[in-house]
């Protein structure tokens, strides 16, 4: 969960650093810490709260250094303080440590270190790994086989950057299981480490990612790679084409409202190289499939967390309704103590902005040990999730910054569109015709995204009308019905307002208890499949006191003239309606918590990238 940035070369460390953790911030902002080797010691300096805090700190106690390690934290083990604040130091000083991830035995090896007379500093779990390594430095003299050393006593998932005094030239990264990446950038004379590949992207666009049970010795000259246990692995070194300028906010006041604005190019980014709209057919050859191998595939698993799992059930709706194969999606912290009923003609599609979420990575290592296929659908190139996919679709949006995730929710669905035309072709269960027809449907993405945008000031005056409610009701059916979720989500996320999504159809068997003037309804009511049984919905709500708003198709009177207020989408083909429906949702919940006065794009409580159960 945690954002680490390391820094070796010719230059201050200090402000790499720091920018570098700017930029991480979205993945913890309990606390952060920088420390820099200077003058032949470790200085430390780390504060409670956002890196602002850490950022004055720095102002009035100046620190520099050619060699440093630095870490944003969301807290796990200890609460958010400075005493809990990374990097730790070990009680001799010589050695710093920066961690993300959960050390399960901690107590265990804690015991074991305060029999031998260590005394900690910290409530953490992290401060057991530098005290660790200490001790083994008194033993082995060496620094590498120190960490190898404690590395092997760690239980769980982790991510670890060391350095030490002892051996000043160097700073080691290691990474085990699925605590979140690790990723090495390389440059001249000097190389940097980080979890994120935004933190260093303004630097160099070479990258080395660490797989588990790899570790790092990264120096100014070169970065030398082994297994955990000391055979020496030969890394790929991976270049990357993002912006770094897609890492600023601009003109927008928000990450957010950037990354929402952003949709229009980053689904035309989605499809580029992917759809010849000439010949209507789709392209996603990392999936590595052949007709043989899809016509193999008796059923298919969707796993994933959060706004992830919401786009994942919109994609059942596709697959069996294009591709005609049995979909099932199952949320990935519950996958695999489901005793899942998968095999060799199964595949288990997980999908995951990051790629490195814990829980969705433990879906997919339960998935292999059945023999299933496993697909990923993943932003971050180089993630763990696309690493071990035997097929893989990459989103192509950039780098998202904002925690409440927008255009990672949208750049899926379009995915999981073309995955189902692209399976139904190769199964042979729609025509050339019906291909042609479903392709040139996603012409239309870009432009429609564009109408919804161009309507935010309409969706900012909804959002003055309900900014003092505090409680709303998402009803949809339908393919629109996880956007309902998707919706009631982003209203929790980043508003604070308590908002629940239910099936429309089921409001009858128990949420219409809750339905006053007080209650305000939010029903998806487009021109779809289900419209009229929307209609129906609609008008229980209002029979009843209840205040409706309404996503509608452009146009609409009936709706207009039944709701209290609209939020109009243009019109649509069905199967495409949900990248389009939710984009006055994401707006909606965006101006509501800015009215609010919160803190958009990093809400209380959260982060970006969840690497730990």
């Amino acid at each position: 969960m945690c954002g680490i940035v390391g820094y070796i070369g010719e230059k201050n460390a200090t402000p790499i650093i720091l920018t570098g953790l700017k930029k991480l911030e979205y993945r913890g902002y309990d606390s952060a810490g920088i420390a820099v080797i200077t003058n032949g010691h470790i200085e430390v300096r780390r504060d409670a709260g956002k890196l602002s805090n850490l950022e004055t700190l720095v102002k009035n106690l100046p620190i520099e250094g050619k060699v440093g390690i630095g870490h944003t934290r969301w807290a796990t083990h200890g609460e958010p303080s400075a005493r809990n604040a990374h990097p730790h130091l070990g009680s001799s000083g010589q050695v710093v440590v920066v961690h993300n991830g959960i050390v399960e035995n901690f107590i265990e090896l804690k015991e074991e270190l305060l029999k031998k007379g260590v005394e900690f500093s910290s409530d953490t779990d992290t401060e057991t790994i530098v005290q660790l390594i200490e001790q083994y430095m008194l033993q082995e003299k060496n620094l590498e086989k120190a960490v190898r050393k404690t590395l092997s006593r760690l239980k769980g998932a982790h991510g670890i950057v060391v350095m030490s005094t002892l051996e000043k030239d160097k700073i080691i990264a290691a990474r085990i299981g699925n605590a979140g990446g690790v990723v090495i950038g390389l440059g001249e004379n000097e190389n940097y480490i980080a979890s994120d590949i935004p933190a260093i992207l303004e630097h160099t666009r070479k990258l080395i990612f660490l797989e588990s049970r790899q570790m790092a010795v990264v120096t100014r000259e070169k970065v030398e790679v082994s297994t955990i246990e000391g055979e020496v692995v030969v890394a790929q070194v991976s270049s990357v084409a993002w912006d770094p300028v897609s890492a600023e906010k601009g003109e927008y006041r928000h990450f957010m409202q950037k990354e929402i604005h952003e949709q229009v190019r980053a689904l035309t980014d989605t499809l580029a190289g992917r759809v010849d709209f000439e010949i209507g057919s789709i392209r996603l050859p990392e999936l590595n499939l052949t007709p043989e191998k899809a016509k193999n595939i008796e059923r298919i698993f969707i796993t994933a967390c959060g706004t992830a799992g919401h786009a994942g059930m919109v994609g059942r709706i596709l697959i069996e309704r294009i591709a005609r194969i049995p979909t099932v999606t199952e949320i990935a912290s519950e996958f695999r103590y489901s005793e899942p009923i998968v095999d060799e003609n199964t595949v288990v599609l997980s999908i995951s902005q990051s790629g490195e979420t814990a829980d969705t990575l433990a879906a997919m290592e339960e998935a292999r040990k059945h023999g299933s296929t496993t697909w990923s659908i993943v932003n971050a190139i180089g993630s763990q999730a696309m690493r071990i996919s035997d097929g893989y679709i990459s989103m192509q949006t950039g780098p998202e910054i904002g925690v409440a995730s927008t255009k990672a929710f949208t750049a899926p669905l379009i995915d999981l569109y073309m995955l189902a035309v692209y399976l139904a072709d190769l199964r042979g269960t729609i025509t050339a015709e019906q291909r042609k027809s479903l392709v040139d449907d996603l012409r239309l993405v870009p432009e429609l995204v564009g109408r919804c945008l161009d309507r935010e000031k309409e969706v900012e005056e909804v959002a003055e009308f309900l900014k003092d409610a505090r409680d709303m009701l998402y009803l949809d059916r339908g393919i629109n019905m996880p956007i309902a979720y998707e919706g009631a989500l982003k209203m929790k996320e980043i508003s604070y307002m308590h908002a629940e999504a239910y099936p429309a159809g089921e409001m009858k068997h128990g949420p219409i208890a809750l339905v006053d003037k007080d209650l305000p309804v939010l029903a998806i009511c487009t021109q779809d499949p289900w419209y009229e049984k929307m209609i129906s919905q609609i008008e229980q709500a209002k029979a009843r006191g209840g205040i409706v708003v309404a996503v509608a198709t452009q146009g609409d009177e009936r709706v207009k003239n039944l709701v209290d207020k609209v939020l109009w989408v243009p019109e649509t083909p069905w199967r495409l309606s949900p990248v389009i429906t939710v984009i006055p949702l994401q707006i909606l919940a965006y101006h509501i918590a800015r009215l609010r006065g919160l803190d958009v794009d990093q809400p209380r409580n959260l982060a970006k990238s969840v690497t730990v159960e």
